[in-house]
């Protein structure tokens, strides 16, 4: 099921939904105050006990999934989280019991604890037997023809920063949906994995005109909005209001509300105020019909609901930003950034990639528009100290072709987000699909692939262009951070089972 823009694809692989999860067991999930709260194991001892896991799921495990905003989780967030907490999640203790760790434990935990440098990911070469052995492995898997014409590919070893294996390793490609790691790393780096994003209700002295202010939160669905009108509604009738004018304010964006790509089920037009990214079906993922108009239509479904509450507006809402001296009503915050991260990476979710990226903007004083957003992003990339050179980051979600990054910049950001000076940074990684069960990756790695489970990773397709980035535990026990790049392909099956099969001997491991 693939989208169309001018004759060609602008979607990642569709999400699956498998049915149950007994890995549930190894989590305790709850909802407070809105907030999905979780107890489950830290990205360290995930990272220790997954190749054991893996043979396990590998067996038949089917993962559970579900809508996001109902509470329900995919099976890497009930398995891998940051070590400290990350993010408005309160992830507790760790789980009461669970399986014994791999015999690649040891390795892996000594690895993630010890002190690195903070030096660019990927800038030292491993020695020549390390990369000897790699390049046994993966050089002839390079040479497949669905690969297309020079793929790219880059391996560093999170735990030393050192760059194992490299092949057109500074080449700018165009990355697709990979893109979408610069964002969110982007995105926690300057803002923090607590962050929320407000929606709020504001009113003028007289209460006769309210404004209902957007922030950029694509996810706000009804059931926050009709808690916005009930609160509202309870303030006003505290002041003897029960008219009153509507209006909406989306001025916290600017530039053109659409993407490059033109009208396309894969993202609704960008806009401040908007309610469940503009979808006009009861999907929460993947290609949808949009709305034309997703700040208009939300502003009427709030002036519905401030009726049912006992609140007439009139004339029909008008677009028109909050008085200076107005004063606020009622507000509703999203889930925190750590989740959307998270989110948008396991769904590939485009609307949420451009709200991370012109968040990203406004915290860096950018004008939030596409332009503030490649510089915001940018330079806050630049701060990391991450190999930029030939990088264009066009947008937020990869759906531009004019997106360029590196296969160094994409594995440099993947070991940057594990590196435990970045601990902001570890919703990057809980947030990638695993291989054969969750997100783009649910449908990939089946049957009995040996990457089932232990591969997690963010894919990227567009027509000619298949990418795969993410991390996955060696035989040795080495949390190895990878980004492979695929242009020119003409076959996206061919092209995505070569890439599995890349990131499958990785796990094997080389000796």
């Amino acid at each position: 099921m693939c989208a169309r823009e001018r004759g060609w694809s602008t979607v990642d692989e569709p999400v699956k939904r498998p049915s149950v999860n007994p890995l549930d067991k190894l989590s305790r999930l709850t909802r407070r105050g809105g907030a999905i709260r979780l107890t489950r194991l830290n990205d360290r001892q995930f990272t220790a006990v997954s190749a054991g896991l893996g043979l396990v799921l590998a067996a038949g495990v089917v993962l559970a999934a579900g809508p996001w905003d109902s509470g329900q989780r995919k099976a890497e967030l009930d398995r891998a989280v940051a070590a400290s907490r990350t993010g408005g999640a309160d992830h507790g203790s760790a789980v009461e019991s669970g399986p014994e760790p791999a015999p690649s434990a040891p390795p892996v935990l000594a690895a993630l604890t010890a002190t690195v440098d903070n030096a660019a990911p990927g800038s030292r070469t491993a020695p020549d037997g390390a990369a000897d052995a790699l390049r046994t492995v993966l050089g002839p898997l390079l040479k497949d023809p669905a690969l297309g014409t020079r793929p790219a590919a880059v391996v560093i070893d999170t735990a030393s920063g050192e760059r194992l294996y490299a092949k057109g390793a500074g080449t700018p490609m165009t990355p697709a949906s990979t893109v979408k790691i610069a964002t969110t790393v982007a995105a926690l780096s300057a803002l923090g994995p607590e962050h929320r994003i407000a929606t709020t209700v504001r009113a003028t002295a007289d209460h006769r005109t309210l404004t209902l202010v957007g922030g950029g939160d694509p996810t706000l669905d009804r059931a926050a909005l009709r808690a916005l009108a009930t609160t509202t509604a309870r303030a006003l009738k505290d002041k003897g209001v029960t008219r009153t004018r509507l209006t909406y304010d989306t001025s916290r964006y600017s530039g053109p509300a659409r993407h490059p790509i033109g009208p396309n089920e894969n993202i609704a037009p960008l806009s401040a105020l908007m309610t469940d990214e503009g979808r006009l079906d009861k999907s929460d993922s993947g290609p949808a019909p949009r709305t034309d108009d997703p700040a208009g239509d939300t502003a009427r479904a709030f002036a519905r609901l401030l009726h049912d509450a006992g609140i007439t507006t009139a004339p029909a809402p008008k677009p028109g930003r909050a008085p200076a001296a107005s004063r606020q009503l009622a507000e509703h915050r999203s889930a925190p950034l750590s989740a959307l991260v998270e989110r948008a990476l396991t769904n590939s979710d485009n609307d949420i990639a451009e709200a991370l990226a012109r968040q990203t903007a406004l915290a860096a004083g950018e004008p939030a528009d596409f332009a503030g957003s490649r510089r915001a992003v940018t330079d806050r990339l630049k701060k990391l100290r991450l190999p930029l050179t030939g990088a264009v980051l066009a947008d937020g979600s990869g759906l531009n072709r004019e997106d360029k990054v590196t296969a160094g910049l994409l594995a440099g950001l993947l070991a940057r987000a594990a590196d435990p000076d970045h601990p902001e940074l570890r919703p990057v990684l809980t947030g990638l699909p695993v291989a054969g069960f969750s997100g783009t990756l649910s449908d990939r790695y089946t049957g009995k692939s040996r990457g089932t489970g232990l591969i997690r990773a963010k894919t990227g397709t567009l027509t000619g262009v298949n990418t795969l980035a993410g991390t996955v535990v060696d035989r040795r026990g080495r949390l190895l951070a990878f980004a492979f790049l695929a242009s020119g392909t003409t076959s996206p099956a061919d092209a995505q089972s070569a890439l599995d099969e890349l990131a499958t001997a990785l796990a094997a491991g080389a000796h």
